[in-house]
């Protein structure tokens, strides 16, 4: 069936969107150049006297859930030779409706059936290709073996239209019945959707852009506006960091000053005369004037020996935590990013269930004007489907509104184009298990706190505010230092003349110690300092209540979410029964038309029912991934 070639597709193609792409590869990877990693907390001890002890912080020491190197072997797809590249052959399963990834066991794969399908309806073969753009490179997935399908069958099937999904061309069989028969799960399009959704070619094709989840992930890099800033605020970090580690080296100031006085003037001794004269200097200093030193030598140092000490120590603890903190946004964008393609599917699912069951609804109300016109039903019952048509038609226009409201989401999360008009790739919706249902909460939880860079970069912020707690405690124990050092040309003379000119050098070293307002000013930085290190680990500790919340949350919703997904399999079934029932019934004669109706609308919401279920299913999936801070490996090496 399709579903078994999407949900490899798609898995893989995830984890290739997020461990493989150009743009979050270095992200994922923690391997960005210039950048140190920040202390973890099972390495130093640094900061075991600085935590405090929440009830959370026993999960700091349970064991953490394994995370797969996923280990494919039964099926072998063949990738054409690109010109600039050689050739590859990818190892992988292929056949099962979904995949799951178990993060309790190394090398494993499990793969388990989700998808419903119509017992009386023969597994079709996968005959189509896809595509997975990996590093920037498009690469096209194909099968070595292709079973074809018997004549009888290709007799019995009609492929009566096209949709045009941007430069290839997609066949979508439809029932040839007077009311059509609902599609198995996954979602089929029928010939009453492929009506809207073609609609958009009434415009040009480029204001549409053909999009499946692995390539929006791809696209959350550094040019997106949000993660491009958070990395502009590290790289600001990092040049905090220099300066700071270059405080104490001397600065360079050349010049030439001029200085003419008439009037008055105090002696040394105190006498006032009246002094007519002028002086200059140029070269290496500047400003001098008569006796006196330069007062602005040409090579100077001035510092605090507290700043040179402590400054770089929390510098290097801010840049980790911009760091940590560009790693979270990325993080967040990804989540957006999932979660908005995840809505434009659901709404894109959702048109399509709606317009099949246009389709069933119009059959019925032809069948009941023929009814009514051979005296065999009621004319009422013919006005009441057409009621029931021109709602229809009001959920099909939300349904659209939905879908377009949605692209625009997911652009704005991406940062396209907000004219052009997104459209998924996938053609079905498959529950998507990056997480294994078995893995015990708490495991999870250590996973989450021990990858989590919101927490990383709490935990240095906490390092910093107690550098610069030590700084204020050791500050009036060092001195300020001024070095001067000039050489430089200087002369004068009375009057307006200038001479006598001739080398002049300077050397001055000044070391002072300050208590500011009698100490008093000391401790009351002391304890302004202290409360800010105080304030940064007991938000640390909300962070970590918050990190073990979420994965906790969505670990339940996961959970329950799987357990409504098999429910409203139940539902199709029940509900695809007493359709078939009663349209056997009118066949027969023994029965009304208009008796199928609220089998139509049964039909219907428990389609989505199901849609809705496997949308917030993967969602919650999704929730989990970013709760335990993006934990994926690529597939295989490439």
């Amino acid at each position: 069936m399709r579903s078994r070639s999407y949900s490899y597709w798609l898995i893989n193609g995830i984890l290739f969107g997020l461990s493989g792409c150009a743009g979050s590869q270095q992200w994922m990877s923690n391997q960005i150049e210039n950048r140190p990693t920040a202390p973890q907390t099972a390495q130093t001890s640094y900061f075991a006297d600085q935590a405090e002890a929440p009830g959370n912080a026993r999960y700091l020491t349970v064991g953490k859930a394994v995370l797969p190197q996923l280990a494919q072997t039964p099926v072998e797809q063949k990738i054409p030779a690109d010109p600039l590249r050689p050739a590859k052959s990818i190892k992988s399963n292929w056949g099962q409706s979904s995949i799951n990834l178990d993060h309790t066991q190394s090398n494993v794969m499990e793969i388990q059936p989700v998808g419903h399908r119509d017992p009386a309806e023969p597994e079709s073969s996968i005959t189509e290709d896809a595509t997975l753009t990996i590093n920037g490179q498009i690469y096209r997935l194909e099968r070595i073996e292709k079973a074809q399908l018997p004549e009888d069958e290709k007799s019995e099937s009609e492929f009566r239209q096209q949709i045009q999904l941007v430069g290839k061309k997609a066949h979508v069989k439809t029932a040839a019945q007077t009311i059509p028969a609902t599609a198995p799960l996954p979602l089929e399009v029928t010939e009453g959707s492929q009506l809207e959704l073609t609609g958009h070619s009434k415009t040009s094709s480029a204001n549409y852009m053909q999009m499946n989840l692995p390539t929006a992930l791809s696209m959350v890099s550094g040019q997106h506006p949000a993660v491009g800033f958070a990395q502009w605020r590290v790289q600001e970090a990092y040049a905090q960091l220099d300066r700071a580690n270059v405080l104490w080296l001397p600065s360079i100031q050349p010049g030439f000053s001029f200085d003419n006085h008439d009037g008055n003037y105090q002696a040394s001794n105190g006498a006032i005369v009246d002094v007519n004269r002028n002086s200059f200097q140029f070269g290496l200093g500047s400003g001098a004037t008569g006796a006196g030193t330069t007062p602005r030598p040409g090579i100077v140092a001035q510092f605090h020996m507290a700043d040179a000490l402590f400054q770089p120590e929390i510098a290097e603890k801010t840049a980790w935590a911009r760091g940590h903190a560009a790693n979270g946004v990325v993080n967040e964008q990804l989540l957006r990013v999932s979660l908005s393609y995840l809505n434009l599917l659901e709404a894109e699912q959702d048109l399509r269930i709606v317009l099949e069951s246009r389709e069933r609804t119009l059959g019925l109300s032809k069948l009941t004007e023929d009814f009514a016109a051979t005296g065999q039903g009621l004319q009422a019952d013919a006005d009441r489907l057409q009621t029931e048509l021109q709602l229809i038609e009001n959920r099909v226009a939300m349904a659209q509104e939905k879908v377009d409201v949605a692209s625009a989401r997911l652009a704005e999360a991406l940062s396209l184009d907000a004219c052009q008009q997104i459209v998924p790739m996938d053609v079905t919706v498959l529950p998507i298990d990056l997480v294994s249902l078995e893995t015990e909460k708490c495991c999870l939880i250590s996973t989450g706190l021990s990858n989590r860079p919101e927490l990383k970069e709490a935990q240095a912020l906490v390092a910093a505010a107690n550098e610069q707690y030590k700084r204020q405690k050791y500050a009036p124990f060092v001195p300020s230092i001024l070095l001067g050092f000039s050489t430089s040309g200087f002369g004068g003379g009375p009057g307006n003349s200038i001479k006598n000119i001739d080398n002049r050098l300077d050397f001055d070293a000044l070391l002072s110690w300050e208590v500011r307002n009698l100490g008093f000013g000391e401790g009351a930085a002391r304890r302004e300092q202290e409360s800010r290190y105080q304030q940064a680990k007991f938000s640390k500790v909300r962070v970590l209540d918050q990190v073990a919340r979420e994965v906790s949350e969505a670990h339940s919703q996961v959970l329950h979410r799987a357990g409504r997904i098999r429910i409203t399999q139940k539902a199709i079934e029940s509900a695809q029964n007493s359709y078939e029932r009663n349209l056997s019934r009118i066949r027969d004669g023994q029965g009304l038309p208009l008796e199928v109706l609220q089998s139509v609308r049964a039909l219907e919401d428990a389609r989505r029912a199901y849609l809705e279920a496997v949308i917030e299913y993967n969602e919650a999936q999704f929730q989990l991934q970013w709760a335990l801070g993006w934990p994926i490996h690529a597939p295989y090496n490439t």
